[in-house]
């Protein structure tokens, strides 16, 4: 489920230049054994670390087919969000309560927070995946999509290996590489692997105290912001200056009460905060505060992170949201069809890949508002039709 990339991956990805990617397996295994040892490994560590490590056509299969990202946000989180996993929320809150209160007063998050991204990585820990960790770091590290992001992940589950904490054979995870509970990359592991149980030990796959310390760690190394919200629903005036919405205009809670923006429950939070509309302006609506776009450090998917932070208003008791009425959402071969005309228009939508976000978003608001259309950055038919 999870898009993987940390902040530590944004911080390489300049060096992409002098990394290899592609060409024949065996040579490029060659070649990072090779760098391997140039970085200070030993050629016995090294060798026994990569002896059996092969590629893998089922991880590039999984990395191929992430049509799940293309559902609008009702349908995605309806999916994910089930009575049951709300049921789950709560007893795993009660059952590790020491382990959720520790982390607040630690780190300032919410066990909300982390009881969702537990939920939807890896159903509590039920499900952590079966693939081989190496085969598939060293598979996506040699497809050339992305090797900024997993060519430095294979040296780091060479360090967990040389201390003794990785198997190259019997370490298994999700297809991207993430290993434990709350699925982390081995950088992130060595950054913010943390020993929640005592034990003098970092087992993020057998030991949920463990992977909920080491996830709070990985979130507050990201920036989360102690103590205060991540999202809150609202209620909007229909008279709303829809251009203001969106992630790329901020104002404080207070100026957006004066605007007439009411929360469902609660107060607003005097914080910047931006209005998400994530299916325009007809359908549910939040306010984002500072420690929303944490969660874009976790994964990239505005359709993810937008119901993983919902989840974890809901498990600390907020409402189920107000769904509304929104226009349809366009089919994942609409939207590659808009991409492509809001590129011929100059705008950078990150791609053609049919996934509404951030940047289609912010194209749509800009081509509705050069129409004279309400400008909530929901992609329409009409929006469509007219470019």
């Amino acid at each position: 489920m999870r898009i993987p990339l940390t902040l530590a991956a944004i911080c390489l990805a300049g060096s992409v230049s002098a990394q290899q990617c592609g060409g024949t397996f065996s040579n490029f295994v060659n070649d990072m054994k090779s760098e391997a040892m140039s970085r200070g490994f030993d050629a016995n560590t090294v060798n026994n670390f990569f002896a059996n490590v092969s590629q893998s056509d089922a991880v590039l299969r999984a990395d191929r087919a992430q049509g799940v990202f293309q559902k609008d946000f009702i349908e995605f989180s309806r999916n994910l969000i089930s009575q049951n996993r709300v049921n789950n929320a709560a007893t795993y809150g009660q059952r590790f309560a020491s382990t959720f209160d520790r982390i607040e007063r630690e780190y300032g998050i919410s066990k909300g927070v982390l009881l969702a991204f537990w939920a939807f990585e890896t159903d509590f820990g039920q499900v952590q995946g079966n693939f081989n960790t190496l085969n598939a770091l060293v598979t996506l590290a040699h497809d050339c999509r992305r090797p900024e992001l997993f060519r430095p992940q294979v040296f780091a589950a060479l360090e967990l290996y040389r201390r003794g904490d990785f198997s190259p054979t019997n370490t298994t995870g999700a297809w991207a590489g993430e290993i434990g509970q709350v699925q982390m990359l081995p950088e992130d592991i060595i950054a913010n692997g943390r020993d929640g149980d005592g034990d003098g030990h970092v087992d993020l796959k057998g030991s949920p105290e463990d992977a909920l310390m080491s996830g709070a760690s990985m979130l507050s190394s990201l920036g989360w912001r102690p103590n205060e919200p991540w999202l809150q629903e609202v209620t909007l005036p229909s008279n709303l200056d829809w251009s203001l919405t969106g992630l790329n205009h901020e104002m404080s809670g207070a100026e957006w009460a004066s605007l007439g923006v009411q929360p469902r429950t609660g107060q607003i939070a005097n914080l910047p905060a931006s209005i998400l509309l994530p299916m325009g302006r007809n359908g549910p609506a939040f306010l984002a505060y500072p420690n929303f776009h944490v969660y874009f450090e976790w994964n990239k998917s505005m359709v993810y992170v937008t119901t993983a932070a919902y989840f974890g208003t809901r498990i600390m008791g907020a409402p189920a949201y107000n769904a509304g009425n929104p226009t349809p959402a366009l089919s994942g071969e609409e939207v590659m069809s808009l991409q492509r005309k809001l590129q011929a228009r100059g705008h950078d939508v990150g791609g053609v890949d049919g996934i509404v976000g951030e940047m289609t978003r912010e194209a749509v608001q800009t081509e509705q508002e050069r129409l004279g259309m309400p400008a909530d950055a929901w992609p329409t038919r009409e929006l469509l039709n007219s470019l």
